[in-house]
């Protein structure tokens, strides 16, 4: 693993560009571990070392916990007053993670235009559903990207089957008010794709159709990518309700709308939000995304890009000091966005 970056001092901060990136719906997305009770074969792991890769080689760890509840709750605090108001929490898992309900449970109070959601692979919801209904949490993402016990083993790697996941999510329609799903389109699944759409549709849920992000993790299984087109096409069949968004950050996007339910297909055809930092990036040619999220891990790194952990900030040195901490943030996201990191 490289260094992180140490932290940077000033007399006076500009936070414009961390305030851009926010008003262009930019994301917090913290991870409370790099574990995870299923391992799909795409995982990025948020710029850590995914959980297949660990189960056939021992010797690639991800990286040792640093950070426990009170620091991530002062760290996300501190990035939250700073401007940036969209957190996501992920994993791994991160409901098989003991950090999960001590900072769920105390997530602060924020203004109408903060937001907190927890992204999950279901499985564990139903085990969890008595706290989860108490946190401030505004969204519940569960990832579907399988509709059968054979697509479930085929990604997932687990013996676990489709029953205890589509359980998951009635169990996160029962303790949050809006729960949303998000399905990577794989040749694996592309059958199952009508199936899951009609299951959404049945329940009245936003889903999400995104083709597969290339990353060094997943490259041995590049063959199953598939283009979103036929999931375009199917659903022009289902609605003339259709518009693109392309403003903000992340790749584009076209947006259905079938009975009322948002479906959006995320389509790398339709640009993405690159910065001065990408400009002269060598993984230039490898990253479809663009500067979307900053990624905060368990190990006390936040990292603008998910293929650049050389560019993590180390936030543990910092914690004391929440001021410091986001005029650091704040530098951070200046010097990626002009390209002097």
């Amino acid at each position: 693993m490289t260094d992180l970056f140490m932290p940077v001092t000033a007399d006076a901060v500009d936070f414009t560009a961390l305030r851009n990136f926010a008003a262009l719906r930019g994301q917090l997305r913290v991870s409370f571990t790099p574990r995870c009770n299923i391992a799909c074969f795409f995982c990025h792991n948020e710029g850590d070392v995914p959980p297949p890769l660990t189960r056939v080689d021992r010797t690639q760890q991800p990286r040792p916990r640093v950070f426990g509840p009170d620091d991530y709750l002062n760290a996300i605090g501190a990035v939250m007053q700073a401007g940036l108001k969209r957190v996501y929490f992920t994993g791994g898992e991160p409901l098989v993670s003991p950090l999960a309900r001590p900072v769920l449970e105390r997530l602060p109070e924020q203004g109408p235009d903060a937001s907190y959601t927890l992204i999950t692979n279901g499985t564990r919801v139903r085990t969890h559903q008595a706290w989860l209904s108490r946190t401030r949490l505004d969204k519940i993402k569960v990832s579907l990207h399988y509709f059968s016990d054979e697509s479930l083993r085929a990604i997932a790697g687990t013996r676990d089957g489709i029953d205890l996941v589509l359980d998951g999510i009635e169990a996160a329609r029962e303790s949050c008010e809006r729960v949303e799903l998000n399905t990577l389109l794989l040749r694996e699944n592309q059958d199952e794709i009508p199936a899951i759409l009609d299951f959404a549709l049945e329940r009245r849920l936003p889903v999400q159709f995104i083709e597969l992000v290339g990353t060094d993790f997943n490259e041995g299984r590049a063959a199953s990518a598939v283009s979103a087109d036929a999931v375009v096409s199917y659903l022009r069949t289902l609605t003339s309700d259709e518009h693109t968004e392309i403003a903000g950050v992340g790749q584009g996007r076209r947006v259905f709308r079938v009975d009322g339910i948002e479906i959006d297909v995320i389509h790398r055809d339709l640009g993405r939000h690159h910065v001065g930092q990408c400009g002269t990036c060598p993984r230039r040619a490898d990253c479809v995304e663009g500067f979307w999220a900053l990624r905060l891990d368990h190990n006390g790194g936040l990292q603008p890009c998910l293929l650049r952990e050389d560019l993590r900030l180390d936030l543990a040195p910092l914690l004391p000091d929440p001021d410091r901490l986001a005029d650091n943030v704040a530098s951070h996201v200046t010097a990626f966005t002009e390209g002097t990191l």
